[in-house]
């Protein structure tokens, strides 16, 4: 069995391996970290050795860490990034590589179109219809997007909304409320087939997802990291935030989206979402506008630019192909804008 994991913001690991009578067996740890001394490469593959099959990475990185010579020292390594490559080689995950990624980049769509796409995309990935796929969004209006579980009239002011022009739509996934300006926002989505995720925690798994904008985002000169669980954060402030939705029909599929802040209207964004205390309270600062630093001040960069380079970025890794959407997805997107993501009943679903 083969198991390879990208440790955020660090290096590859790559595990080998067999199972015999239901432990772990002949394990070969690999990879293009730093490891101070050489004999600590020997121990780890000792320490795994015999563990129960069953075995989650933190167990499995106890192991290790009770096994590693006095002062060893790691480098883009860590023992439950170990444990994380041993279980993805246990489930038979899949690598980014191993996939034909289609790029979709189309012109603005309506907010509940977007919201449908995303549904009936991750849904074709699942039936294995559609390959893999990065669709970047361009917002036709202004919205707020609230999650699948959020109070609508806890986090909306209608009135400060409807001032603004301002359409509010649900989505799918959970996580908190976003606030949209075509201008202002970067967003992209993928859908990826479970198999690309087998092994990951749900934690572990977002910071999997984006470990690519990350890299891009540092060739732009933007130091980023992930703060779990949702967010990508500088030390100037947060700059995107993640949501996922797991699909079980088909093979099964991950829907992940992120919203980015390329600039940002504080003031409006205060007036019409319902920002609490209790929200921000583990936060780190009282204020709303000071949570957000938006990657036009950053990178001193146009969002087109930051947006192509994103796309070069993702392309470079894994490759990626010029795609659409087709006839028949988006026969059926309009369908579910229309009686789903534009019905109260979805909108109001939770009150």
């Amino acid at each position: 069995m083969h198991g390879e994991y990208k440790v955020p913001g660090g290096k590859l690991v790559v595990v080998d391996l067999d199972v015999v009578d239901g432990a772990l067996a002949r394990v070969r740890v690999a990879g293009d970290f730093f490891l101070e001394p050489d004999e600590a490469i020997l121990a780890i593959d000792r320490a795994l050795e015999g563990a129960p099959a069953d075995t989650d990475a933190s167990g499995l990185a106890a192991r290790i860490d009770a096994a590693l010579p006095p002062g060893t020292q790691m480098f883009g390594l860590t023992t439950e990034g170990i444990g994380v490559a041993v279980r993805r080689a246990l489930a038979h995950a899949t690598d980014w590589t191993d996939y034909d990624w289609q790029l979709i980049h189309e012109p603005p769509q309506d907010p509940a179109l977007h919201m449908a796409l995303d549904e009936v995309l991750t849904t074709e990935v699942a039936a294995g219809r559609r390959p893999p796929t990065l669709r970047v969004w361009e917002w036709g209006a202004p919205a707020v997007v609230i999650g699948s579980f959020q109070s609508l009239r806890n986090e909306v002011d209608p009135e400060a909304a409807g001032r603004h022009g301002i359409r509010v739509v649900r989505r799918i996934s959970g996580g908190g409320a976003m606030f949209i300006e075509p201008g202002n926002t970067i967003t992209y989505s993928l859908s990826v087939p479970d198999a690309l995720v087998q092994g990951l925690s749900f934690t572990d798994s977002y910071a999997y997802l984006d470990d690519w904008v990350l890299g891009a985002l540092g060739d732009m000169g933007v130091k980023a990291w992930y703060q779990p669980l949702n967010d990508i954060a500088t030390e100037a402030g947060k700059i995107a935030g993640a949501a996922q939705k797991r699909m079980v029909t088909g093979g099964g599929a991950v829907l992940h989206h992120v919203t980015m802040a390329y600039d940002i209207d504080a003031d409006k964004m205060t007036e019409v979402l319902r920002i609490g205390r209790e929200k921000l309270s583990d936060k780190g600062t009282r204020s709303a506008k000071k949570r957000v630093d938006p990657l036009r001040r950053q990178t001193g960069l146009p969002r087109e630019a930051v947006i192509e380079r994103m796309i070069g970025s993702f392309r470079q890794r894994y490759g990626l192909t010029e795609g659409g959407i087709t006839e028949e997805e988006l026969a059926l997107a309009k369908e579910l804008a229309e009686s789903k993501f534009s019905s109260e009943e979805w909108t109001a679903r939770v009150p």
